[in-house]
């Protein structure tokens, strides 16, 4: 059985119940979702590289804004930091010095983070469908859960599966990649940012 979706800005669509009852969740998680401008909050992340035993850990603050990008600041084990933009990737480390990644693919991790955040961010959860099947779980009050397959591309190359769970905001994504590895990252202390970026956050993204 068919039937037919109006997504804003796309067009008609023509879906099985199975998507539309997951366009339909994401509706739903899209009204859970804070609307803000600039979110600031702190991270914890685990990797786990095939062929090593133990984890690799780190912690910081992030602070995510709309059509900006995201300042990604690690504090432990060592200090740097990373500006992710829309079209490069800036590292800044504890001496100040910078350089600018040009290669997205050096930090494939961060990257997806960085378009997912601002999917998430935007409500342009339908930004997802175009680069991944999804599906979801657990769409409720107490918060809500997707499962995210690369679609055959670039993408797929990299990625095998993330997912994104919260509530009004991002708590927690998963990143499996092709090559074995497993990023785990935890959000938390949420804090909307009403009066936008400070003067020295916003001379980050220039």
């Amino acid at each position: 059985m068919k039937r037919r979706l109006f997504l804003a800005g796309i067009g008609v669509c023509t879906m099985s119940d199975a998507q539309a009852g997951t366009a339909d969740d994401i509706a739903g998680i899209q009204r859970q979702l804070a609307d803000v401008t600039v979110l600031h909050g702190r991270f914890t992340q685990e990797k786990q590289v095939r062929g090593f035993r133990n984890p690799l850990r780190s912690q910081g603050r992030f602070v995510l804004a709309r059509n900006r990008g995201v300042i990604w600041i690690t504090e432990q084990p060592f200090a740097s930091e990373v500006v992710i933009t829309p079209t490069q990737i800036r590292t800044r480390q504890a001496d100040g010095s910078q350089r600018v990644e040009v290669d997205s693919t050096l930090q494939p991790g961060l990257r997806v983070v960085n378009a997912l955040l601002f999917s998430v961010l935007s409500g342009d959860l339908q930004a997802l469908m175009e680069h991944f099947s999804v599906q979801s779980s657990a769409v409720d009050n107490a918060g809500w859960q997707l499962s995210l397959t690369p679609k055959p591309g670039p993408l797929a190359r990299v990625l095998a599966q993330v997912s994104v769970a919260g509530d009004a905001y991002v708590r927690q994504v998963r990143i499996g990649e092709q090559n074995g590895d497993q990023t785990s990252i935890t959000f938390s202390d949420p804090e909307p940012g009403g009066a936008g970026l400070t003067p020295d956050e916003a001379v980050r993204f220039d």
